[in-house]
C-alpha cells in the first residue's frame, strides 16, 4: 500500500446517518458494555494484592503464576471463537452467555477450598471473560462508526485503567477486612446490570451478520493446543522441567504442528476462526505485533508489582492498591483525552508510537527499584509507564477495526486482541515464572544458609507480607532482598519488546477515520472482508 499523510477525515455531513448515535439508548447500552468490560479486566488484577495472602494460606507458591495465568489462558484461547461467533449468528446473544460463564466462575473461585478449585473457578471465569472483552468492542463498533469511536474507545481504555488499580485496591482492602474470597462476588451486581442493559438496549441488525452457518470447530481446537503450548512451555521451560526435557519439547512440537495446521485449516474452510486473509491487511498486522510487545510489558508489571510492594515496602494490601493510583490516573486522563482528540481531527498515527515509547522508559525506570526506593519515586516511575499505555492501548484497536466493515469488526477486533492476549498471557506467565523461580532460589539458598531459619518460617512456599514483616533483622534482609532481585531486573528484560513495538507502529499507515458504519472507504478488502479480487 503507498503511503499517505496522516490528514485528518472530513466530517461527516449534518444528518448523516453515520454520525455518533449519542442517544441514550447508546449511553445505556454503552455503560452496560463498559460494565462488562470492567469486570473482566477487574479480575485480571483484583487478586494481586491478595496473592501473597491466598498462597501462603492454600500453601501454593509454587502455583501462584496459574491464578492469573489460567484466568488470562482461557479467554486468549476463546477470544477468536466469541468473535468469529458473533460476526456469524449475532453478538447479543453470545455476550450475555459470556457475562453468565464468568458469574459461573466467581462462584466457583468464592467457594474453593483448595489450590486446585480455586484456578479452576478462574479459569471458567476467563472461559466467559474472553467473550466479554471481545463482544463488548464489537457490539459498540457495529453502532458507532470510526470517526466518533474514538471517543468511545477512549474511555473503554479508561477502564482498563481504572481496573488495573481499583482491581489491587479493592483485592487489599477485602484482604485485610472480610477476606479475599469476597472479591469473587464482585461479579454479580455488575454482571446482572451489564445481562439487563445489552438485554433492553441492544437492538441488533441482522444486516451486520455474515449470514455463514458453518463452525470452524477444528480451527478452534488447533488454536487451543497452540496457545495451551505456548504458556506451557513459557511456565514450566526450565523451571519445573529442564528445556532438553521430553515434555517441554513435546509441547514444543505440538505447538509447532498445530499452527501449521491451523494455518492449513483457516485456508480452506469457509467460516475461519482467524481468516488469513486478515494479514494482508498492513494496519492489522502492524497493530497486532505492536499489541504483543505492548502486552507481555503490561501484565507483567501489573501482576506482580502489588506482591513486590508488600515484601519489599512493608505496604498493606490496601495500601500497595494505593501505590497503583499514578498508573490508573494517567492511563485514565490521557487516554480518554487522546480519544476525543482524535475524534475532532482524526489524527491518530503519532499516539501509539509516543506510547510504546514512553511505556519504553518506564519499564527501564522500574528496573531500578530497590528496597529502600521511596513510594514517591516508585509511584513516579508508574505515571510514566501509564502515560505511554494510555498513549496507545486502545489507539491500536481503534486502527485494526478501521480497516474493516461493520460486519466483519468482530473477527478484526477478536483476532487482534487474542494477539495482544498471547502477548499478555506470555507477560504474566513469563515474568510470574521466573519470578517465583529466582525466588524460590534466593530464599531456599538464603534461609538454608541461617542456622535455624526455616524452621521459623516453616518454609518458603508458605511466607506471608505479615510473617516476613515480624521476622528478625538479619532475616527480614535476606528475605526482602531476594524478592527484590527475583523481579526488578526482569523488567528491564521486557524494556527492548515495547521498544520494537514503538518501532513496528511507527509503519502502520495513517488511514482516513470512517464516518460510516461500513467502512469500504479505508480498505482493501470487499463488503464481506475479503481482499479485493479474491
Amino acid at each position: 500500500m503507498g503511503s499517505r499523510s496522516d490528514a485528518p477525515a472530513p466530517a461527516p455531513a449534518d444528518g448523516q446517518a453515520a454520525s455518533a448515535p449519542a442517544t441514550g439508548q447508546i449511553v445505556v447500552l454503552f455503560v452496560g458494555l463498559m460494565l462488562a468490560m470492567f469486570m473482566f479486566s477487574l479480575n485480571q488484577t483484583v487478586l494481586a494484592t491478595a496473592l501473597p495472602t491466598i498462597v501462603g494460606e492454600l500453601n501454593g507458591v509454587d502455583r501462584m503464576l496459574w491464578i492469573q495465568t489460567g484466568f488470562m489462558l482461557a479467554s486468549t484461547i476463546l477470544m477468536p471463537a466469541y468473535g468469529r461467533l458473533g460476526d456469524q449468528f449475532g453478538r447479543k446473544s453470545f455476550f450475555i452467555a459470556a457475562i453468565s460463564i464468568f458469574i459461573g466462575g466467581s462462584f466457583i473461585g468464592f467457594l474453593a477450598p483448595t489450590m486446585d478449585w480455586l484456578i479452576a473457578g478462574r479459569i471458567v471465569q476467563g472461559v466467559g471473560g474472553g467473550g466479554m472483552m471481545i463482544l463488548s468492542q464489537a457490539i459498540i463498533a457495529s453502532v458507532v462508526p470510526a470517526r466518533q469511536r474514538g471517543k468511545y474507545m477512549g474511555i473503554m481504555g479508561s477502564v482498563f485503567a481504572v481496573s488495573s488499580v481499583a482491581g489491587p485496591l479493592i483485592g487489599g482492602w477485602l484482604t485485610e477486612g472480610p477476606g479475599w474470597r469476597w472479591a469473587f462476588l464482585l461479579s454479580l451486581p455488575l454482571g446482572v446490570l451489564a445481562i439487563i442493559s445489552t438485554a433492553v438496549f441492544f437492538r441488533e441488525d441482522s444486516s451486520t451478520r455474515t449470514g455463514e452457518r458453518s463452525v470452524d470447530v477444528i480451527g478452534l481446537a488447533l488454536i487451543a493446543v497452540f496457545t495451551s503450548s505456548v504458556v506451557l512451555v513459557s511456565a514450566w521451560g526450565g523451571t519445573q522441567f529442564a528445556w532438553a526435557s521430553p515434555e517441554v519439547i513435546g509441547l514444543i512440537a505440538a505447538g509447532v504442528l498445530a499452527a501449521v495446521a491451523f494455518v492449513f485449516v483457516e485456508l480452506r474452510v469457509s467460516a475461519p476462526i482467524i481468516p488469513m486473509w486478515l494479514f494482508k491487511d498492513r494496519n492489522f498486522t502492524l497493530a497486532s505485533l505492536a499489541g504483543i510487545s505492548m502486552s507481555v510489558g503490561m501484565f507483567g508489571v501489573i501482576s506482580y508489582m502489588p506482591t513486590y510492594l508488600q515484601m519489599t515496602h512493608e505496604l498493606t494490601p490496601a495500601n500497595a492498591g494505593l501505590s497503583m493510583i499514578p498508573l490508573m490516573a494517567t492511563m485514565l486522563v490521557v487516554g480518554t483525552s487522546v480519544g476525543f482528540l482524535i475524534a475532532r481531527t482524526g489524527r491518530y498515527k503519532a499516539y501509539p508510537i509516543a506510547g510504546l515509547f514512553t511505556a519504553t522508559v518506564g519499564m527501564i525506570l522500574l528496573a531500578t527499584l530497590q528496597p529502600d526506593t521511596p513510594v514517591w519515586a516508585l509511584m513516579l516511575f508508574l505515571a510514566v509507564f501509564g502515560t505511554g499505555l494510555g498513549l496507545a492501548l486502545q489507539q491500536l484497536v481503534l486502527i485494526v477495526q478501521n480497516s474493516f466493515p461493520v460486519r466483519m469488526v468482530g473477527t478484526a477486533t477478536a483476532s487482534n486482541n487474542y494477539f495482544r492476549q498471547v502477548g499478555g498471557t506470555l507477560g504474566m506467565s513469563l515474568v510470574g515464572t521466573l519470578f517465583t523461580s529466582r525466588l524460590m532460589t534466593n530464599l531456599e539458598s538464603g534461609l538454608s544458609a541461617v542456622p535455624g531459619g526455616a524452621g521459623d518460617i516453616g518454609s518458603a512456599n508458605s511466607l506471608t507480607p505479615d510473617l516476613v514483616a515480624h521476622l528478625p533483622g538479619p532475616m527480614y534482609d535476606l528475605v526482602v532482598n531476594a524478592y527484590n532481585d527475583a523481579l526488578v531486573p526482569l523488567f528491564l528484560w521486557l524494556a527492548p519488546l515495547t521498544l520494537i513495538g514503538g518501532v513496528i507502529a511507527c509503519f502502520i499507515e495513517p488511514k482516513p477515520l470512517a464516518t460510516t458504519n461500513e467502512p469500504v472507504d479505508t480498505t482493501s478488502l470487499e463488503e464481506n472482508g475479503e481482499p479485493a479480487g479474491r
